[in-house]
């Protein structure tokens, strides 16, 4: 164990708490390095850590003790409950908000665009409400897909509060926490009130040393718990013996969302339901400025493991994994990964004719397909031939061409992965646009929905958005009228007269945000 976290066990560095439980009982509480360097104060088993979104279960299971009391159904409509929410077209419910499946975006990520991203702003569920009620488009039509967005759940701790008349605090300690006997869990609802405990989370400073991150927001639901380990395995353990809640608090808790198509998908009520080497399991991970944490519970073999870190670094999923291996012992030793059986067998040629640069439909996004020996690769996925037109993947992705090429050359796909079925790959070729070609897209953008103003200027041949501040980021051609700037794709959108009159913004957790030309 000790050599798990080893980097982590000094008096120079932050560290990580661990506990495992073995039906329910504690058998391993441990922790490494220091809660608070400037105090010299060292981790204990005991320390208060954030585990990110660890926290969305808690907030899942406040909202099941709602249903099960009889005030809600899944089935609600979330503008029963939320009337100043736009109304836009399709009934989003409180099912949809508990797996992901609402389509609505991301409000931290707006937040972000707007230029005041998470850590840098103090947000509170003002400010949330607010941002949530100026989007007049969802991501995609509820159901449709599984999209991870904290919105959802902090929408959900607001029901909570709306419905029992209670604060969010004070309904999950009197239903839960104390319940439980977890004793040293609150939330994080006030980020100016003094935890006693509670360690300091931090980030490398590049130079070998290290600063203070930490979330300075009143936002809590889809993060914002406070716990230590101890009390993260006595949660878990809930999920099993129903001690709070009952039969049908566990059910709930463990109902897999299912997509419109019929899919199935592996996110259950704040829960991610699937297999580890084989082995059946349920977990979540979280993330929170610096700190990190996994829970994760083994239900055939009675165990589980939680991991919290106070400091970015501290990769808690694999720490947990690790921890996890040295547990289960047998039950994963021997452990082989899956692979497809031989499929087909294509000429090097087919393979070359499908190879290309496609546009997911979904977010604008562009992904590469690549001929291998044995089949094709979709970004890192690797596609075994199964006839002339489909492929699969080990994860359940498969990929089938059309029959005839489009006018580029190249088939179009549908392509159908754990959490989106349908999407359609459209072929697109090659971008590199000329300095005059570049002129087109100059000029100012505006977005109400996320009220932040982009402008597009030309800077040694190259294309750059500049935010209200006149801080930058070069625009990287990727195909025709789209560009790409870290993590985010903007897609010019041009009239019927061929003039560019907007622009599309697209990121991981918000899908075309629109930003119209004003100059």
């Amino acid at each position: 164990m000790d050599s798990v976290f080893a980097e982590f066990d000094g008096t120079r560095t932050p560290g990580c708490a661990v506990g495992v439980s073995r039906a329910g009982d504690p058998v391993l509480l441990r922790a490494y390095g220091m809660a608070d360097l400037e105090h010299d104060v060292t981790n204990r088993a005991e320390t208060i850590i954030e585990p990110g979104s660890v926290a969305k279960q808690f907030t899942a299971a406040a909202t099941v003790l709602l249903a099960l009391d009889g005030l809600i159904s899944f089935d609600d409509d979330i503008r029963t409950y939320f009337p100043e929410l736009p109304d836009y077209g399709d009934v989003i419910t409180i099912r949809h908000l508990m797996n992901h499946t609402s389509g609505l975006r991301d409000w931290g990520s707006i937040a972000g665009i707007e230029g005041w991203p998470r850590t840098q702003r103090a947000h509170t569920h003002v400010h949330v409400l607010d941002i949530i009620r100026r989007q007049q488009a969802l991501n995609y039509t509820p159901g449709e897909y599984y999209s991870y967005t904290n919105t959802g759940f902090n929408l959900l701790a607001m029901l909570v509060e709306r419905v029992s008349g209670m604060s969010f605090s004070q309904f999950t300690r009197e239903r839960i926490f104390e319940p439980l006997g977890m004793t040293r869990t609150q939330w994080r609802d006030d980020f100016t009130r003094i935890v006693k405990d509670r360690s300091v989370a931090y980030r490398s400073n590049g130079d070998g040393g290290w600063a203070m991150l930490m979330p300075f927001e009143s936002v809590y639901g889809n993060g914002g718990l406070l716990t230590t380990v101890e009390d993260l395995l006595r949660f878990t353990r809930n999920l099993e013996t129903g001690q709070v809640g009952g039969p049908r608090f566990i059910r709930e808790m463990h109902r897999q969302g299912v997509l419109n198509s019929g899919q199935t998908i592996f996110y259950a009520s704040g829960l991610q339901v699937g297999t580890y080497k084989g082995v059946p399991r349920v977990e979540h991970s979280g993330s929170t400025a610096g700190y990190r944490g996994h829970l994760v519970r083994f239900p055939d073999q009675g165990i589980a493991v939680a991991v919290m870190c106070n400091v970015s670094s501290g990769n808690a999923t694999q720490l947990a994994y690790q921890v996890a291996d040295l547990y289960l012992g047998d039950a994963v030793s021997g452990y082989e990964p899956p692979t497809l059986a031989a499929g087909v067998q294509l000429s090097a040629e087919r393979l070359s004719s499908l190879a290309g640069s496609y546009v997911d439909s979904r977010r604008g996004t562009l992904v590469r397909i690549t001929a291998t020996e044995d089949g094709l690769r979709l970004g890192n996925t690797s596609l075994v031939p199964v006839s002339e037109r489909r492929f699969e993947a080990t994860d359940g992705t498969t990929v089938t061409f059309e029959a005839a090429p489009s006018a580029g050359g190249r088939p179009a796909a549908t392509m159908d992965s754990p959490g989106a079925d349908g999407v359609r790959l459209e072929p697109v070729p090659s971008f590199e646009p000329t300095e005059e070609e570049l002129r087109d897209y100059l000029g100012t953008y505006r977005s109400d929905e996320a009220e932040a103003t982009y402008t597009v200027v030309l800077e040694d041949g190259e294309l750059v958005v500049k935010d209200r501040w006149g801080q930058g980021q070069t625009l990287r051609p990727i195909y025709p009228d789209a560009f790409s700037a870290g993590g985010s794709i903007f897609i010019f959108r041009r009239d019927q007269g061929g003039r560019v009159t907007e622009a599309s913004l697209s990121e991981s957790r918000v899908w075309d945000l629109r930003f119209r030309k004003i100059r």
